[in-house]
């Protein structure tokens, strides 16, 4: 996960970035950082440094509207005016990214989650008191916009890209004074999110089952993710008949914070001037609309590789009966002892993984590995999960992990790591007014980490059994991130186009919708998978349907991925070069444009087919070996 903020919303330099990802609060010790702690001095020394930061800044925020009315005087006017704004956000993000981190170190101190909703007060004072600028520059107009570039180079530097998709804004734009409510309403609309996280992750009544060796578990949601894996198959079926009773006693909750969720985008794009909340969602990428249908179109059209996949998960899970949904995340292929990595040893995975990127890209990995820029290992207190936060300009990336010693830590270290080297790469390239990256490119970054890793792993397994237990996580991969995600993209969808075309939701209308789709992508009806209703309610468990249109992404950047790893692996130093630039560019321009640069179209088939292709040519590996054992 990329915790560097994308352009959302509206533009992310003139609408002001959204810091509720990135915030939390400050440091309690100016001692030199613990093995395997990230040190957060590089941000800000001591917690009064960051106080007296932040009260800086926020006064500095609050006067922002008296740039109003100057931007059309003059080049010189316009660029002070821009760069006091822009200061203000890069300081602004700085603040929020060590409020964040330092909060993930224990979640259970108060002061600390003070302090993050400081930082995300500060980000919306900013919103705040530029709701103007947009507006303005569309009144100063382009050909003046142009004559000031031309009269500055610095002002074309730094804002040309900026001012242009301020301009691309015209017909989206509201007046001051409406643009000023939009951003006052942002944390009223951010509550469906809110609320979903307080019922879900606090309130939800925990069933407990007692398994098959008689462990008693207490079914939270990362026991469920844990125990649904359990190789003895009555333990994950009890599993998933325990979990999902209480989700579905309160579907109608959870789907009216989702249909309100959805209601908030549509109405974004009714006051907006949008089409629909698509094209909403979609514009400030100035992201084709074609990309998001051509992925979920390639999708369906590639069912039959997903149906083949998991024909042989039954196959070589021993299932002589009907496969079930709660087959579908046990690894297919075990080990009695599967190999474990030390955080060294995924460094040194790494290093030989990412040599195809070339000696640019090992220099910049080795110089992280040599600080202390990750939070490494589980501890009380702290977060979940892992990211990259490369949100302060000025300041090097930082990285959280929770570190288990075994190949999904070892392949979420490479996928964090591509990550922060990318941002590391747009910092040296960029100024800060172009580092804001979109999700769509950085997640290519990451994923094709992975993918490359799997590929190693694979070519160096010490013997076959060793070798199908990598490509089987190759095939989880490619199910999870490409056809699970583009399921959710295509529910999204189905769940915004019921609301704009003038119907209802409801939590029992969403479980009938996503069975739907479960059963589809599952090949039900074709006896693929039996899909059990019980489980369909499995749509209120994903966090991810409160971002916006944002799981798409994923689905494409894998894609991407296996486009530029087979492009690579065909043309060698090109392919890479042209890899690295689209890293180093950043956010300088729009990421549909920045792939075509690098010679690839997503809103055609070839990079979903490569995807497909990659996928079968696991399973052609998995069937030679198979085939040896006379299977």
């Amino acid at each position: 996960m990329n915790r560097f903020p994308a352009a959302a919303g509206a533009l992310a330099l003139f609408a002001g970035a959204s810091f509720a990802a990135t915030t939390a609060p400050t440091p309690t010790s100016t001692s030199a950082p613990a093995n395997g702690m990230w040190d957060l001095r590089d941000l800000y020394p001591t917690p009064e440094a960051w106080t007296a930061a932040r009260d800086k800044v926020k006064a500095q925020a609050k006067a922002l509207d008296r740039y109003t009315g100057t931007l059309g005087k003059s080049a010189d006017a316009m660029l002070k005016a821009l760069s006091a704004i822009s200061d203000v956000k890069k300081e602004s993000a700085r603040l929020a990214v060590y409020a964040s981190l330092k909060g993930d170190e224990d979640v259970r101190i108060a002061a600390n989650q003070e302090r993050l909703q400081s930082a995300v007060q500060l980000g919306t004072i900013v919103q705040e008191k530029t709701a103007w600028l947009v507006p303005e520059i569309i009144q100063v107009g382009k050909t003046k916009v142009l004559s000031f570039e031309s009269q500055s180079p610095e002002l074309k530097r730094r804002f040309a890209f900026q001012l242009d998709n301020a301009l691309r804004y015209a017909p989206h734009t509201l007046s001051v004074e409406a643009e000023g409510v939009m951003a006052s309403a942002g944390n009223v609309l951010a509550q469906p999110n809110e609320i979903y996280s307080q019922l879900a992750n606090g309130e939800l009544p925990r069933p407990e089952v007692t398994l098959s060796d008689g462990t008693k578990v207490k079914l939270d949601q990362a026991a469920y993710s844990k125990y649904r894996t359990a190789t003895n198959r009555a333990d994950r079926k009890k599993v998933f008949d325990a979990f999902w009773p209480s989700w579905s006693a309160f579907k109608g909750t959870f789907g009216a914070t989702l249909t309100t969720q959805v209601e908030s985008e549509v109405f974004d794009a009714k006051v907006r001037h949008f089409p629909d909340s698509l094209a909403d969602a979609t514009f400030a990428d100035n992201m084709p609309e074609a990309v998001y249908r051509r992925l979920v179109s390639e999708a369906d059209k590639n069912l039959p590789t997903l149906h083949r996949y998991l024909a042989l998960r039954k196959k070589a899970l021993g299932i002589k009966d009907q496969l079930h949904y709660y087959d579908v995340y046990v690894p297919i292929f075990d080990l009695p002892h599967p190999p474990k990595f030390s955080v060294a040893d995924s460094e040194k995975i790494a290093l030989a993984v990412d040599a195809t990127y070339g000696p640019e890209y090992l220099s910049l990995l080795k110089k992280g590995f040599a600080a202390n820029w990750m939070n490494v290992y589980p501890h009380p207190g702290k977060a979940n999960g892992a990211y990259m936060n490369g949100s302060a300009y000025d300041v090097h990336p930082y990285l959280l992990f929770n570190n288990h010693d075994d190949y999904v830590s070892l392949s979420t270290f490479v996928h964090e790591w591509g990550h922060a080297i990318h941002t590391l790469l747009t910092k040296a390239n960029q100024p800060f007014e172009n580092s804001n990256y979109s999700t769509f490119i950085a997640e290519t970054a990451s994923i094709g980490n992975e993918m490359l890793l799997n590929d190693y792993m694979v070519a160096h397994a010490k013997d076959d059994a060793e070798r199908e237990y990598y490509l089987g996580q190759g095939l989880e991969l490619i199910r999870t991130t490409f056809f699970r995600q583009t399921m959710f993209a295509e529910f999204q969808l189905a769940l915004h186009e019921a609301i704009e075309k003038g119907g209802t939701l409801s939590g029992e209308k969403m479980t009938d919708m996503y069975c739907g789709l479960l059963k589809k992508y599952y090949g039900d009806a074709k006896g693929v998978m039996k899909v059990d209703p019980a489980y369909c309610v499995e749509w209120a468990f994903i966090p991810h349907f409160y971002y916006g249109f944002y799981v798409y992404q994923y689905a494409t950047s894998m894609a991407g991925a296996a486009q530029f790893a087979d492009a690579i692996e065909r043309q060698g130093a090109p392919a890479r070069d042209r890899y690295i630039a689209m890293l180093k560019a950043g956010g300088s321009d729009y990421p549909y444009t920045l792939y075509k640069k690098a010679g690839l179209d997503m809103a055609s088939p070839a990079p979903y087919e490569a995807l497909a292709a990659r996928m079968n040519r696991i399973m052609d590996q998995i069937d030679a070996i198979e085939a040896k054992k006379g299977k």
